[in-house]
Formats: C-alpha cells, sequence, structure tokens
C-alpha cells in the first residue's frame, strides 16, 4: 500500500520521539547517513560478461546463474538500468568498474594496452550524475588466464603481460580521479590458485610480490588513485590453494601501505567479517569492504538486510572508522530482476548503516565502562525493536526516492517497456 507524504512524515515525528528519550538525534543520523556513498559493481547488471565478446572463456570462478531476461547487451544499456536503479536509491554513490567493460569501438585492444579513452563514456556518464568511480583490472575471462594463474604465473610472458595490465589500470584509475575529483579506488584482485594440492605454496606467493611490488613502483598521484588488494580462502578451481591468501595480503598492505579489501564472501563460512573490521584498522590506515553475501561455497549473493550486514554496519559506525572504510558491494545473480538486485543490496547497506547511526552509543559504552553488562546487554536488545522503519521511509522520502516497496512497481514498468524488448 502506497504511503502519503503526510503519513510518512506523522510516523517519523513519533519514532524521532521514542530515539529522543534514549538521546539519539535523527536528523543528525540522517545528515551523516547521506554523505556515505556505496560503491555499486556494474557486473550485476550483465553477469559479469563485460564487452570483450570473450563469453567462450572461463571466469575463474566466477558464475552468474539463472537466466532472468533482459540483461544488459552493451554499455548503453548497461548505464541505462544503472541509472534506473540509482533513481530509487537513497544518497550520491559511486560506481565500481572492471576493466573488462572497456568501450573501444570495435577495435580489438588487449588488456596490457587499455588507456582512459577507454572509458570516456564512463567518465561522462559518472560526471554528469555525480558519481564517485572506482576500478578493478581484470584478470579473469582471457586467454592468459586459462591456466588459471597470472600474476603469480611461473611463465615470465605471461606474469609480464598481467603486470602491464595492472600498470595500466592504475593509470586509468588515476585518470578517474582526477577528472571526477574523487579518489578511485583501483582494487586488485586475481584468481590464481590450485584446485588440488600444490608441491609448492611459496613460490608462486614471492612471484605475486615481485609482481605487485613492480606494478606499484610505477607513479601515480595518490591524491587520485588508492590501490587496493584483495583476499580469498578458495574459488572454484582454486579449492586447495590460492596465493593472494588473506595473511598474504594483510601482510601486504601493512608493509607497503596499501588498502586490504575484506570481502565478505572471501572468508570461511563460519568467519565474520564484521569481527575484522577493528583488528584490521589497528594496522593499516583505510581499507575497502566488498559486502556481499556468501551462502556455502558461492561468494556472491545479492547483500540483504541480515544480522551480519547489521554488525558491519555497526562496527563502522561504533569504531568511528566512517572517514577510514570504503565501501562498495560486490554480487551478481542472473535468477532475479538485475535492476531489483542492485536495489535491494544497496538499499539494505544503507539501511543497516542507518540502523548503527540510530545507537546510543554514548550510553552503551558508559555501561561497558562501568562494568554494567546487563544494562548493555538489555538496551542492545531494546534497540532492535525501536521504529527504525518509519526513519527510513522519512529518509528516502527527504531523497527524493520511493518509500517502502514503492520503487519495485518503477522497477516493473522499467521491465515492461524496456528490459521486456530485448532478446
Amino acid at each position: 500500500m502506497k504511503q502519503s507524504f503526510k503519513d510518512i512524515e506523522h510516523a517519523y515525528s513519533l519514532a524521532k520521539k521514542q530515539y529522543e528519550a534514549f538521546d539519539i538525534d535523527t536528523d543528525a543520523a540522517l545528515d551523516t547517513l547521506s554523505g556515505i556513498p556505496i560503491s555499486l559493481p556494474c557486473w550485476q547488471g550483465d553477469d559479469v560478461a563485460g564487452f570483450e565478446n570473450n563469453a567462450d572463456l572461463a571466469g575463474a570462478g566466477l558464475q552468474a546463474t539463472g537466466t532472468y531476461p533482459g540483461k544488459a547487451r552493451t554499455a548503453e544499456e548497461l548505464r541505462a538500468d544503472l541509472g534506473m536503479a540509482l533513481s530509487l536509491i537513497p544518497g550520491r554513490h559511486r560506481l565500481n568498474l572492471h576493466a573488462m567493460y572497456a568501450e573501444t569501438g570495435g577495435k580489438p585492444v588487449d588488456r596490457d594496452e587499455l588507456e582512459p579513452c577507454h572509458y570516456a563514456n564512463w567518465i561522462a556518464w559518472t560526471k554528469e550524475n555525480h558519481l564517485g568511480l572506482d576500478f578493478n583490472p581484470t584478470f579473469f575471462s582471457h586467454p592468459k588466464a586459462e591456466d588459471g594463474f597470472t600474476l603469480s604465473s611461473r611463465d615470465d610472458g605471461i606474469r609480464r603481460f598481467w603486470i602491464n595490465h595492472g600498470i595500466a589500470c592504475r593509470k586509468i584509475g588515476e585518470h578517474f580521479g582526477r577528472e571526477t575529483g574523487k579518489p578511485c579506488i583501483t582494487n586488485f584482485w586475481i584468481p590464481d590458485g590450485y584446485k588440488d594440492i600444490p608441491a609448492d605454496r611459496n613460490g608462486h606467493r614471492q612471484l605475486l610480490k615481485e609482481s605487485l611490488d613492480h606494478i606499484f613502483s610505477q607513479p601515480v598521484n595518490a591524491s587520485y588513485n588508492l590501490d587496493s588488494v584483495e583476499s580469498k580462502l578458495f574459488g572454484i578451481g582454486s579449492e586447495s590453494y590460492v596465493v593472494g591468501s588473506h595473511e598474504f595480503y594483510l601482510g601486504y598492505a601493512v608493509a607497503r601501505k596499501k588498502l586490504i579489501c575484506l570481502d565478505a564472501g572471501h572468508y570461511h563460512p563460519t568467519e565474520l567479517l564484521s569481527d575484522k573490521i577493528s583488528s584490521v584498522l589497528s594496522q593499516v590506515d583505510a581499507i575497502l569492504l566488498h559486502v556481499s553475501r556468501g551462502v556455502h561455497w558461492d561468494s556472491d549473493h545479492v547483500v540483504i538486510f541480515s544480522d551480519e550486514l547489521r554488525d558491519i554496519a555497526i562496527e563502522v559506525v561504533r569504531g568511528n572508522f566512517i572517514d577510514r572504510v570504503h565501501i562498495g558491494l560486490d554480487f551478481f545473480d542472473a535468477s532475479i530482476n538485475r535492476i531489483a538486485a542492485w536495489v535491494i543490496g544497496t538499499r539494505s547497506m544503507i539501511k543497516a548503516l542507518m540502523v548503527a547511526l540510530l545507537e546510543p552509543q554514548p550510553i552503551l559504552q558508559k555501561y561497558e565502562m562501568e562494568g554494567d553488562f546487563t544494562s548493555r546487554l538489555a538496551l542492545m536488545e531494546e534497540l532492535k525493536t525501536l521504529p527504525y522503519g518509519a526513519v527510513w521511509d522519512y529518509y528516502c522520502l527527504k531523497q527524493e526516492v520511493p518509500a517502502g516497496m514503492q520503487w519495485l512497481s518503477e522497477v516493473k514498468k522499467y521491465e515492461r517497456e524496456v528490459l521486456g524488448n530485448r532478446n
């Protein structure tokens, strides 16, 4: 049922009074929330296909399952779909782009020869929509990645090719940052690893370290480009050994003063990303989060408003880490409407941050310092039933996007009028 502006404002006024009883300023919380950008994964819109016509190549453990109709087939369609999703998401955000989404005008340009000009349309679009722009080298779905190794390959020629790709991508990231006026995070993830037990774990890691050192030795302006490295526990085809493990990249990030990317789906199912945030930030200046939803062995389900998502947001807020944590989403699902996936995932992340900002941290910390753990637990439980839904609807209203489920009718209309015309 569609709520009127008057109903939403009335519900918010009542909710505001309830939060005031706990010394929580809902207006201030929403003010802070509006300044936290989320980076949307472009690859949700086309099932991680890109525009290189390499559909016959394996994706190195990346697989979007499902055959929901209407996926984007061109850059123009992908940008239109992203625009539709962003019109339903409150706040100003960012776009996370992979290198394989280059537009080369039909000319073959291999990944070690990519230049900023191949992303001119993306830059123009993000500037027009007041978005930040993040970037990822693409170390998969390529003939030179078919054996499962890139930057840690024992083949000098293959390793050199991927080093050159990494160097090119950092220059592109620097250009993105200069053009948009907002630093670009260029995040390095590679699929390198073995399906079965390796005889030499160390050799590949030494090669990876040397390759990364060579890439990062090339000067770029840190005001425009921030380097990040991302680990993984295992992938499809690298179940027994991943070269870029969490321990490898954490050590590398600390030693080389890089951002480390913590991906919620890249750890053992019993590990929680929320538990790692404060530990890692005690060693590095800043981190990148790839917020995803791991389900058993699949790491990239659409983000939902789960307990772990709330805990991730709470850790960011309680630790006063908002300025030190860059939040990106990482998922790809072809079993549901792809635009709806962007909207559900991003709105869930923003909602979790809002709930975290609506905590009475001084009171909770006071109880803890006094050793009054009974009151701490009681208050934490009481907060769970405060009317944050009314605050959320009001925030959407203020940001001029649909409240509640009203956004879904817009997506369904777009599906009928636009997606339904795609083969």
